[in-house]
């Protein structure tokens, strides 16, 4: 079985049943946590591959959700220096496995790096608690 670095949002209920659903798979889950992670830009870039800019954020967080931030517009260099700076903006969770990295949990990318079927968990994207700003 894998070790798994798991970057989550502490108190995100759907990061604890994604971890759970690693963990119930017989893989090791090192959870940190995203918000204090020090990230310098060539980090990030490693989580977010060919992805769009737009894909790099969390569409639930609260400057996104409510029109403060429009990731659509943005280039690479600014975004990463939002990112950055606060940190609740990633898409989340940023996942590390033998060296292959992502942003979000892509169950089926997540199966083909772990050999096994990871089962997709229906529940909403979004936490339950809110982190304050």
């Amino acid at each position: 079985m894998s070790t798994i670095l798991f970057y989550e949002k502490p108190g995100c209920s759907n990061n604890s049943r994604q971890k759970a659903q690693l963990a119930a798979a017989g893989h090791m889950v090192i959870a940190k946590n995203l918000l204090t992670e020090p990230w310098t830009r060539e980090r990030l870039l490693q989580f977010f591959g060919s992805l769009p800019v737009h894909a790099w954020f969390n569409p639930a967080a609260p400057k996104i959700r409510d029109g403060e931030i429009d990731p659509a517009t943005l280039d690479a260099d600014t975004a990463l220096a939002m990112l950055r700076a606060e940190p609740l903006l990633i898409r989340r969770p940023l996942i590390e496995v033998d060296g292959q990295r992502m942003t979000g949990f892509d169950a089926s990318t997540l199966s083909v790096w772990l050999g096994q079927p990871i089962l997709v968990n229906t529940a909403s994207q979004s936490c339950l608690r809110h982190h304050p700003s």
